[in-house]
């Protein structure tokens, strides 16, 4: 059994899911929780917070008894369009409306991979788009502007 954290891939995947799991449950306690008939806005946060939790201590246990190194550097680039694409939608959400903001995290989340192609990403994009508007739009009537321009902001 290893026991050595800063290179064991899998208990790093574990204790980051854990890190994360406990900071989304954390920051949804400020939400009401509801019921599963009446659900809160801290309702999903917290179930989904406490599987992340659930998910890192079964990937921490995998990583100690298998010991599997991690290889090479860390993917600096990737990482930082993956954070950049996360925050790019948040504010293009808000200001050009649901599908540029899609565009936008789908297409610089694919850039993070090795493998980009821009023919495989369009057509991803499109596909995830549709999938987006028919789901939340469409199933779910939430109020999402598919475009919009608020120039106040």
């Amino acid at each position: 059994m290893s026991t050595n954290f800063h290179n064991n891939r899998d208990a790093l995947a574990g204790l980051l899911f854990m890190a994360l799991g406990a900071i989304g449950f954390v920051v949804a306690l400020s939400y009401p929780f509801g019921s599963l008939q009446e659900m809160g806005p801290g309702f999903f946060p917290r179930v989904l917070g406490v599987m992340l939790v659930g998910f890192g201590i079964a990937t921490l246990i995998k990583g100690l008894r298998s010991g599997e190194r991690v290889e090479g550097a860390w993917g600096w680039l990737p990482l930082l369009l993956l954070v950049a694409s996360l925050v790019a939608f948040g504010w293009l959400m808000e200001r050009f409306g649901l599908l540029p903001a899609l565009v936008v995290l789908i297409v610089t989340s694919a850039r993070a991979g090795k493998e980009f192609r821009w023919k495989e990403t369009a057509v991803l994009t499109v596909v995830l788009c549709l999938m987006a508007v028919a789901i939340f739009v469409w199933g779910l009537g939430l109020p999402y502007s598919l475009f919009s321009f608020e120039p106040g902001h």
